[in-house]
């Protein structure tokens, strides 16, 4: 019998943001793995294994699901958001990769998820309406250095950066440092959203201008988004604000 591993995305948090395809993945698995408090936004069902893990054991998770689906169970592996974004899709196409030629010919299902970014950016208006890039603020996986240079990059080009993994438990200096580095480019009145658990009970959404964001605003369930030069932020009586970047954008001079 030939197994099958499904990598689901399961949104921001809340059970509405589910997408129908991910319902299915996960009703139809016979076993579960996946970084434990997200294992614990899924419903239990009869018959059905779970198997959680820390944080940081992504391929030995990964390889776990996949030495389980090659016995011929369907698996299925979750993950916060999008499995895409920085998440478990990765990690399981690297872990084939160097895996034994079964986990190659193995029936393998992404299914997406809405992503932080995307969850932050509805909250709060249009901040993504026009070029934007993501960037994961965590230095575990690769240099400071290279973060620093797209960081660079990216507010210099004018796109918007929606900023992942800005804090941990262990990094509690990146976020403050890579604010500082966007303050030599951008204007001290661009605007900074920080989206922490978007779609769960404990949601708070709130705007400061670049030169009042404070690193201290920001935990691990936390995405920021920092605006370009022409993101605007429009003012409402009894609401609150809505930040959108146009869709069209004025000439860069050289």
């Amino acid at each position: 019998m030939t197994g099958h591993l499904a990598v689901v995305g399961l949104g921001p948090g809340d059970a509405r943001f589910l997408t129908a395809e991910a319902e299915d993945a996960l009703a139809s698995a016979q076993a579960l793995y996946g970084y434990a408090p997200y294992l614990d936004r899924v419903a239990a069902r009869a018959g059905q294994s779970r198997h959680a893990s820390e944080n940081r054991e992504e391929p030995t998770r990964a390889a776990a699901a996949l030495r389980h689906a090659t016995q011929g169970a369907r698996v299925a592996i979750v993950s916060g958001g999008d499995p895409g974004v920085f998440a478990m899709a990765a990690a399981i196409c690297e872990t084939i990769e160097t895996g034994p030629e079964s986990w190659r010919a193995l029936d393998l299902t992404i299914v997406p998820g809405i992503t932080a970014m995307l969850a932050v950016a509805a909250r709060i208006g249009a901040p993504l309406g026009h070029d934007f890039c993501a960037l994961s603020l965590s230095d575990n996986l690769k240099p400071w250095e290279l973060i620093e240079r797209r960081l660079d990059a990216a507010a210099g080009a004018g796109f918007v950066l929606a900023l992942y993994n800005p804090v941990s438990r262990t990094r509690r200096w990146q976020l403050g440092s890579a604010l500082e580095r966007l303050r030599r480019h951008l204007p001290a009145s661009t605007p900074v959203v920080f989206g922490r658990a978007v779609g769960r009970p404990d949601e708070r959404v709130s705007v400061v201008m670049l030169e009042a964001a404070d690193a201290a605003q920001a935990d691990m369930a936390t995405l920021v988004i920092v605006g370009s030069r022409e993101t605007r932020v429009i003012d409402r009586t009894g609401r609150g604000p809505l930040v959108y970047t146009p869709r069209a954008a004025a000439e860069v001079s050289a």
